[in-house]
This record gives C-alpha cells, structure tokens and sequence, in this order.
C-alpha cells in the first residue's frame, strides 16, 4: 500500500509504545483514523512497506497489547 491516500500525503506518527532504541518502532496516521474510522498501522524501518488496517477496536487491542507486553 502506498503512503498516501487521496491528494495529501498521509502523516505518520511514531507510536508512544515503541522501542527507544529504534528496533521495533511502528507508526500510524491519526488524521486518516479521525477522517475515515479506519486506523492505518505500518513499521517505521519499511515506510514503503505494508500497512496493517485496523478497526477501533483492533487498534485498541494492539494499544493494549503493547501496554501489557511494553
């Protein structure tokens, strides 16, 4: 998927949960998720990689997840 979704370039923002040492870093885009309801999720190290698409509810349980296993 590409980093972009319709005429402006989506902004990526690094998670608060990821690695301080840049090894396991993912990203999302806010702005798309307030827009759409659709939470868009990639790996910072690949920008031009896949993205994992979640529901609320999913993005939610990847929140919690990390929290538990941060």
């Amino acid at each position: 998927m590409s980093s972009t979704h319709g005429p402006r370039p989506l902004r990526w923002v690094k998670s608060t949960y990821s690695g301080g040492e840049g090894g396991q870093c993912i990203e999302w885009a806010p702005e798309y998720a307030r827009a759409t309801g659709e939470f868009l999720v990639r790996d910072s190290k690949d920008p031009n990689g896949p993205t994992l698409n979640l529901t609320a509810e999913g993005f939610a349980g990847l929140v919690a997840f990390a929290t538990s296993h941060g």
